[in-house]
């Protein structure tokens, strides 16, 4: 790896941007659910979740406490794991393309791909982050190692 591109992968400032960077469609969502509480509950509805009060809390609660733990590298398996989770659960539940016809069937099957690269790429940061723990240099927003 050329030595300026190993500096900036070894930044801690690049691994934080990272993060943030991975989970900006869960967090963006989180935050929009949030900021248009209505619309997030009318978005569960649309899918059939009831109570979809309840749905939408769920949702944001996992979308931002799950960016959260990534993004500050505390716990961050955990997060990880429920974004992953989270993002399985929308292939059933929204993008399910072998239902559909057409061209809402083909926008729906790019969606899913692109939902199962997604999980792909949690799935690395999860097995990054392990990598960094066990070898002691795990970078956080601070610099110092995540608290577990």
């Amino acid at each position: 790896m050329p030595s300026a591109l190993a500096r900036l992968t070894g930044a801690g400032w690049f691994a934080v941007l990272a993060r943030i960077v991975l989970t900006f469609a869960f967090w963006g969502s989180g935050l929009s659910k949030l900021l248009d509480f209505p619309g997030g509950v009318a978005e569960m509805a649309a899918y059939g979740l009831q109570p979809a009060v309840l749905f939408n809390i769920a949702c944001i609660v996992t979308l931002l406490g799950g960016s959260a733990l990534v993004i500050l590298d505390r716990a961050a398996w955990l997060g990880l794991g429920a974004l992953a989770v989270f993002t399985v659960l929308t292939l059933p539940i929204v993008h399910h393309f072998w239902s559909m016809t057409g061209e809402e069937a083909m926008i729906h099957f790019f969606f899913a791909t692109e939902h199962v690269s997604l999980i792909g790429g949690l799935m690395v940061a999860a097995i990054l982050s392990r990598g960094r723990q066990r070898a002691g240099s795990a970078p956080s927003v601070s610099g110092l190692a995540p608290a577990e």
